[in-house]
């Protein structure tokens, strides 16, 4: 019997999506556009999440939906069946790439230099490509690397968000209350992990202190799993078990806020 689609969990939509777009590789062009129309309704969640996150930022929220859409057609049509990465962890840069290129086209407030602007795409690019190179979203170096361009110019690209509504000096940005002129005088690295730490950050909080700290030695500290196992007392293959499920949790977390 078929699962309906409100009705799946993460995983299963993840799974489901996958075989779609197989049978879509396989099949005829008619097979091939009733797959793709299958996985874009089963992956509207995915859209209507991300789609949100860019709400209120000068642009209406039909043209947002829409620019979203086009972004998980894209990514429908570039994923690859068969590598080791979920179509999810392909999909949200794509789609965040899509929504962040209407902003670039559409909603500057304060234009940014053209080696700037014209970086941003190059980024994206990369970002989709590195995800399913190496499982997890890439570094600043990993980033500058694979373009070849200088850590400052990649940190800059990523700091031009606020280009498209920028907020009063005076408006509070914190739990303190603290304003934005606090922002302007830290570490423009921070900049570069913003997006990223917005999406994740809620799926944190339903992490234990343990399942966090291995998560931090292994993606922050770069530790391998052998080497958290011997700091926490637990064979690699554990370690591998835990990581698999604390990341299982968080993606659950993260596509969940979508449905």
């Amino acid at each position: 019997m078929t699962v309906p689609h409100a009705a799946m969990s993460n995983a299963e939509r993840d799974e489901r999506t996958i075989d779609l777009l197989t049978e879509a590789m396989d099949g005829d062009q008619v097979d091939r556009e009733t797959a793709e129309a299958e996985a874009v309704a089963l992956n509207m969640p995915l859209v209507h999440y991300l789609a949100g996150m860019y709400r209120r930022r000068g642009i209406a929220d039909e043209d947002l939906h829409q620019v979203a859409c086009v972004g998980l057609m894209k990514a429908i049509r570039g994923f690859t069946p068969g590598r080791s990465t979920g179509f999810a962890a392909y999909a949200i840069p794509t789609i965040r790439g899509e929504l962040r290129r209407h902003f670039r086209d559409a909603g500057w407030t304060i234009r940014p230099p053209r080696r700037i602007q014209e970086l941003q795409p190059r980024i994206r690019r990369a970002e989709a490509d590195l995800v399913q190179q190496l499982q997890r979203s890439p570094t600043v170096n990993e980033l500058a690397a694979a373009l070849d361009v200088e850590i400052d110019d990649v940190l800059e690209a990523a700091s031009v968000g606020s280009c498209f509504a920028p907020r009063s000096l005076d408006a509070p940005v914190s739990f303190e209350n603290a304003d934005v002129r606090i922002d302007l005088a830290t570490d423009g690295r921070e900049f570069a992990h913003l997006e990223t730490w917005l999406l994740l950050e809620p799926a944190m909080t339903i992490l234990s202190e343990r399942d966090r700290r291995i998560l931090h030695l292994r993606f922050v500290d770069d530790l391998s799993q052998s080497q958290i196992g011997e700091l926490i007392g637990l064979s690699q293959m554990q370690v591998s078990r835990i990581l698999g499920r604390i990341l299982d949790q968080m993606r659950g977390a993260i596509l969940g806020q979508a449905a």
